[in-house]
């Protein structure tokens, strides 16, 4: 069994992972729209054409704002240091509850390390929000559940 440290070192590098999985394909959607627009040649039709440019346009600023949202993203993991510890829930904490577990980084699923399983959630969601800067033995109600935070790693 892993130690507190390397669980959640775990947890972080699985979030890691997931954000560079949505880093390259927002990058390869990006690589798609300039290709196409590199390739789009003015037909005879000058109004089709000027149409599919400007929706083609308008897909390269959507999946510009995805790669500025996934940069976030990767830098607030940045900030994420495994070996702090605190006794009350903040960003990088591990809390074990008596109904879930939860990784507090990025809103990332599951992770299952040991064969227990982790909801990877950011700090600001619902969730994250009702567990920062509680304690083990505290009690949260989260839709119309209670939750009693075992430990907080």
């Amino acid at each position: 069994m892993k130690n507190n440290t390397e669980i959640k070192q775990q947890l972080l590098e699985s979030c890691e992972t997931f954000i560079e999985k949505r880093l390259l394909n927002v990058q390869h959607n990006i690589a798609e729209v300039q290709d196409a627009l590199t390739s789009e040649t003015k037909s005879t039709a000058g109004d089709k054409h000027e149409t599919g440019r400007a929706m083609l346009q308008l897909e390269r600023e959507k999946f510009g704002v995805q790669l500025s949202e996934v940069n976030l993203v990767k830098q607030a993991l940045s900030k994420i240091n495994v070996l702090k510890h605190s006794n009350t829930v903040c960003l990088g904490s591990a809390v074990i509850t008596d109904v879930s577990n939860y990784f507090i980084a990025i809103s990332a699923g599951e992770i299952i390390i040991d064969n227990i399983k982790y909801f990877a959630i950011a700090p600001n969601t619902p969730i994250g929000q009702l567990l920062l800067s509680k304690k083990a033995g505290e009690k949260i109600k989260f839709r119309n559940q209670d939750f009693e935070i075992i430990k907080v790693i």
